[in-house]
């Protein structure tokens, strides 16, 4: 797997973390516990810190980058979900950030909170606790998060990150 330092930069991986061969790590990036990079995720610390939490899946293709201001923050239990892209902004725990969604700088998801699958959640927008943000750019319902889907979904991916740390072969 790709993991970089840059200059005096260099990323801190949880040891029982699973970081896929062909995801890519660079410089100040810090991933917890339990959680996990998967396939063509890059994760780009190079302006500033990205932090993960624990048991958090940062999944296929998603891109992770920070501002030279704005650290990216992702808490624990965290479901980022395919082809995402995090910049700047900060996720609480327990939160769910559906395929293709996109949050911008100093935008924040509140614990608990889902992010719709394609949603735009642009710079400076909160989105409360529990609440579900759809569309483009993402409109708010407050109290709208389904709790069961964010916490399966977390605990299958620390569940699925196990089986690829002991099963998964390269074949050719």
């Amino acid at each position: 797997m790709p993991i970089y330092a840059l200059g005096a930069q260099e990323p801190t991986i949880a040891t029982d973390a699973y970081v896929h061969p062909e995801a890519v790590i660079i410089g100040s990036v810090t991933i917890g516990s339990g959680s996990s990079v998967w396939p063509c995720a890059v994760l780009r610390g190079d302006d500033g810190e990205i932090l993960i939490g624990d048991d958090t899946s940062i999944q296929d293709g998603s891109v992770l980058h920070t501002t030279l201001h704005l650290p990216t923050t992702v808490g624990s239990r965290c479901v980022i979900g395919h082809l995402v892209h995090l910049e700047g902004c900060r996720v609480h725990d327990d939160a769910l950030v559906g395929s293709n969604s996109v949050v911008l700088h100093d935008a924040v998801v509140g614990q608990g909170a889902l992010v719709a699958a394609s949603a735009m959640v642009l710079g400076g927008t909160e989105i409360p606790p529990g609440a579900l943000a759809v569309g483009v750019p993402a409109k708010i319902k407050p109290d709208r998060a389904d709790q069961d889907q964010i916490r399966m979904g977390a605990q299958s991916y620390v569940e699925r990150a196990k089986r690829f740390a002991s099963d998964l072969r390269r074949l050719d």
